[in-house]
């Protein structure tokens, strides 16, 4: 038996502190008669403003700003201890952090945050051990440039190859309309170009004269990559792709040889790739392979041949190679043959080896290397980590001839570690490994995988972690997040942050739900499309599976998740509202049918891939029979707490506000719910490393509050 939850860290059992009736009202959202051309009512659709992107309208400004100071009401006062939170975050916070140095066409760059400062500086070095001494020149800082600005985040960022420029990405808003600016290392100052309406992605050509850059229409949507020469206007910069299919993503990226840039465009169920030599200043990009319906692939050049990633005869993918100046279907060759147990999520590699990186149907993510040529593949060696439930990431170098491959390694109790795998010698090298200020012992905790049953018959995976001083008895509290969209697989990953819940007796959960690809693409595909519902029945399979194995109880469990997380919360409330007993909902896309019938907003086109278009009268059904924000009904509610960013281009920030106006208008019982409105942010929120523990100790506040923990 574990020993006793010390005193310090035993959960507080009380009544929630959060009760509406205990508070003065909250703002007033009216509502006034607005129909769709479908002809549903939306009372709230006036908090969107015309305007959008910009935001001027004063009754909604005015509505956001009382939504604000009503979350001080709340969680000011006597029992604020948002401050307190915001000191002991602040305390784990490794002030001289920084990244391991990295080769970059013959120098080494890395990372670096300097004590007080909110945002990181990029070095260089001539050498490894200047670099790994610290010794260097910042050639990039983040600070000068966030100087009098609300909001800043660097995007992207590319040195030459003769190592005498620096091109970046940079946003001011957070609304990811980024400019392309580029610095001249030899003396410090920026050259005169400024590129505006860019996203993301930024290459060099291999003479160091051309920048690569991807520019997006008036919706956001990446629609063109142009090459902009030094010294000339950027009205005369040449096109040199156009994606006219609004549905197709676009992005480039350097090939790992340096020979090519790759320009990669995909909707969700199809890609193609075109490759651009980066060698010939005349060159123009070259299709390996035309997309047609439900085939995606994903290609490098490795020692005078293709190797391919393609889920042409299976929904896992397989591996085959093609000769270069033959990249198409036809010439293609079997490396690695699909498996039904087995996804592979992605290949990589250098001059003298290649990697696959995978998900097995058992949750496990793996990496496997080969070394030599293509034809070794069933060589292919694993790197093994022990850990029942971890996060585990290939860091791809831009040196060629290397013989190592770094990755990044943590669990839900054990810091990062960065490490390099030596091919020849078959063994790892410690690179850095994170020491937790004030103090951290891994061993103190218990990481677990659980399986939850879901009413299908699946078997839902679940990461688990607790102090092991806390005891399974259904006194815990708990925290539950979850994601479950776009194939995204959410590791269980490490967070300093979290050892505020952890100290406090908390137990966290990750459940990895259908809707991401933990385990294979068919756990993806069974949770988007018509089997979404999927998504929402899994999370509450893994709350109630916790509750019966005795780590909490109901009304004990606080969940959370953030943009289609987001949804997923919404969703979640509705279906069962008397599981939570407090819920936190961030930049939450839960007007569903609203935003896939505006092909307007910059997303939509995208989306019809992952929701379907509810143009098409059956996905109508579907969407609205789940969609959170018509889907609100008259039932009691636990405190919620709903995040958005006035500049958000991924989730407009008057979907939570509609939300939280329909909720406050509908809604029974005596609970809290709080609308927070970052005004000067988008989608990730507020920047600066120090800004955006503020928001989490607000959320940590809440949770405390809702579930009666004392802080």
């Amino acid at each position: 038996m574990p020993p006793e939850l010390s005193a310090a860290v035993r959960p507080k059992k009380g009544s929630p502190m959060l009760r509406q009736s205990d508070f003065p009202a909250p703002p007033h959202a009216a509502p006034k008669p607005f129909t769709h051309p479908d002809g549903r009512p939306d009372p709230w659709a006036w908090l969107r403003d015309p305007a959008y992107p910009e935001v001027t309208d004063p009754a909604i400004l005015q509505y956001l700003t009382d939504e604000n100071a009503y979350v001080e009401t709340i969680l000011g006062g006597p029992g604020d201890r948002r401050a307190d939170l915001l000191a002991e975050l602040k305390s784990r916070v490794i002030e001289d952090e920084r990244t391991p140095p990295d080769w970059d066409h013959g120098v080494w760059l890395w990372g670096r945050f300097q004590p007080g400062q909110q945002y990181s500086q990029t070095c260089l070095a001539e050498t490894l051990d200047d670099a790994k001494a610290n010794r260097g020149t910042v050639i990039f800082d983040q600070n000068e440039r966030a100087a009098g600005q609300p909001y800043y985040a660097l995007r992207g960022l590319a040195l030459s190859p003769n190592r005498r420029y620096l091109a970046v990405l940079e946003d001011t808003d957070g609304s990811e309309r980024l400019v392309l600016r580029v610095k001249d290392l030899s003396t410090g100052a920026f050259l005169p170009v400024e590129i505006g309406d860019c996203t993301y992605g930024l290459e060099w050509s291999n003479d160091s004269a051309r920048i690569f850059y991807v520019k997006q229409d008036v919706q956001q949507r990446p629609r063109w990559v142009y090459a902009h020469q030094l010294g000339s206007d950027p009205a005369t910069d040449a096109l040199m792709y156009h994606e006219a299919d609004p549905t197709f993503y676009l992005g480039i990226e350097r090939a790992p040889s340096g020979r090519y840039l790759f320009i990669s465009v995909a909707q969700k169920t199809a890609s193609e790739q075109w490759a651009l030599d980066l060698d010939d200043a005349a060159a123009q990009p070259v299709c390996l392979n035309p997309r047609r319906a439900n085939h995606e692939y994903a290609a490098f050049d490795r020692n005078g041949e293709w190797l391919i990633l393609t889920n042409d005869r299976h929904a896992n993918f397989r591996v085959v190679r093609a000769p270069l100046d033959q990249p198409g279907e036809a010439a293609w060759q079997e490396v690695v043959p699909p498996s039904d147990a087995v996804f592979i999520e992605s290949i990589g590699g250098a001059a003298g080896f290649w990697y696959l990186s995978e998900r097995t149907d058992e949750a496990r993510k793996r990496v496997r290397i080969v070394s030599g040529g293509q034809e070794n593949a069933d060589r292919a060696e694993e790197v093994a980590f022990p850990d029942a439930a971890y996060a585990l990431w290939v860091l791809d170098g831009t040196d060629w001839q290397r013989g190592t491959l770094r990755l990044r390694y943590e669990t839900l109790a054990r810091p990062k570690t960065y490490f390099d795998y030596h091919i020849a010698e078959r063994r790892l090298e410690v690179i850095q490994q994170t020491t937790i200020p004030g103090g951290h012992d891994p061993e103190a905790y218990i990481v677990e995988r659980l399986w939850a049953p879901a009413p299908d018959g699946e078997r839902v995976p679940l990461s688990v972690v607790r102090r092991k001083d806390v005891p399974v008895d259904g006194s815990a509290p708990l925290l539950l997040y979850g994601y479950g969209s776009y194939g995204a697989s959410m590791d269980a990953a490490f967070s300093a942050n979290r050892l505020s819940l952890l100290k406090r007796g908390f137990v966290y959960a990750l459940a990895h739900i259908r809707g991401g690809e933990e385990r294979g693409r068919r756990w993806y595909e069974d949770g988007k499309f018509l089997n979404k519902k999927n998504t929402f029945t899994d999370f509450i399979a893994a709350a109630e599976q916790l509750i019966a194995a005795g780590y909490t109880a109901k009304g004990r469990i606080a969940c959370m998740g953030g943009s289609a997380g987001g949804l997923l919360m919404g969703a979640v409330l509705n279906l069962r509202p008397d599981l939570w007993g407090a819920s936190v909902a961030q930049v939450p896309f839960v007007d569903v049918l609203s935003t896939m019938l505006d092909d307007s907003l910059p997303l939509t086109a995208f989306e019809y891939e992952e929701w379907g278009n509810p143009n098409d009268p059956v996905y109508y059904a579907y969407m609205q029979s789940y969609s959170p924000y018509d889907q609100v009904s008259a039932q009691a509610y636990p405190p919620i707490l709903i995040t958005a960013g006035l500049s958000d281009p991924r989730v407009t920030y008057w979907e939570p506000a509609k939300w939280a106006a329909k909720l406050r208008a509908t809604k029974t019982g005596d609970a809290v719910l709080l609308l927070r409105t970052e005004m000067s942010a988008g989608h990730g929120g507020a920047s600066g490393r120090y800004k955006a523990l503020e928001e989490i100790a607000e959320t940590y506040a809440f949770i405390f509050r809702a579930l009666g923990i004392a802080v």
